[in-house]
């Protein structure tokens, strides 16, 4: 008997250790670390980070943002805040965070990092935790995400091309290209299928036209020549055999 009332006791006390935890980590920022200094918030902060003590690293900054918006460190806080959540797996408030940047400092010399997380945020907001464990074809997914991503590093790429980041966004500007590209053609070969051959042949179209260089281009060709069979627009099917004929060879076959 003892020991169960011995159990019980410890039980109850880890549960108000819980609660009371629960409490402290979800502190009002603009009530959180008041008996601290800007200097000693954001320096804590800075330790939990390292620590990769994530979360606690983001109440530290988000209290330093709202207790002192014009701060020395308050700038680097909102970046660090950025990492943070994406360290922790929460890309729509990493996102989030990233645009909030970009909209307060549009011209600060580390906006080309905001842009780089919005990203690369945009990006894993599309992949769940077992896309992101094992190999998906983004292509068959709902897009937005992705499109929004392109778009980031793109903007990335075009107005800080000497960004250190730059690089990197380039190479996943080829990638998410690729993955749009792969998505249009499949929705081509949908209404194909189901012979909706004037909007297969629109799709195509558009994969040729916005997405040259990607290897969807001539399995999109091979649909207008079909498309175009179907609808007995013959001079049309015959241009475009001559696209593939002479840009891809046998490859390039429609058969």
């Amino acid at each position: 008997m003892q020991t169960q009332k011995n159990i019980l006791i410890i039980l109850f006390i880890s549960a108000i250790a819980l609660i009371l935890n629960a409490c402290a980590t979800s502190l009002d920022p603009a009530e959180a670390f008041k008996n601290e200094t800007a200097q000693q918030i954001f320096q804590n902060g800075e330790k939990e980070l390292r620590d990769k003590n994530y979360e606690k690293a983001s109440k530290r900054f988000e209290a330093l943002d709202v207790q002192y918006p014009y701060g020395r460190n308050t700038v680097i806080a909102q970046l660090h805040i950025i990492y943070a959540y994406y360290k922790m797996n929460d890309y729509a408030s990493a996102e989030s965070a990233a645009d909030r940047f970009i909209h307060a400092h549009p011209a600060d010399p580390h906006v080309d990092y905001a842009y780089y997380m919005r990203g690369l945020s945009n990006y894993y907001q599309n992949m769940g935790f077992f896309e992101r464990l094992f190999a998906t074809d983004l292509a068959t997914r709902d897009l937005t995400q992705i499109k929004k991503s392109f778009n980031d590093f793109a903007t990335l790429v075009n107005v800080h091309p000497q960004s250190r980041y730059a690089p990197s966004a380039y190479q996943y500007m080829i990638y998410l290209r690729d993955v749009l590209a792969d998505h249009e053609l499949e929705v081509a070969n949908y209404y194909y299928s189901h012979e909706a051959y004037v909007a297969a042949a629109n799709r195509a179209t558009m994969i040729v036209r916005y997405y040259q260089g990607s290897p969807s281009v001539p399995a999109a060709l091979a649909i207008m020549v079909k498309s175009y069979q179907q609808l007995h627009l013959t001079k049309l099917a015959e241009d475009t055999q001559r696209i593939i004929n002479y840009n891809y060879g046998s490859n390039g076959s429609t058969h």
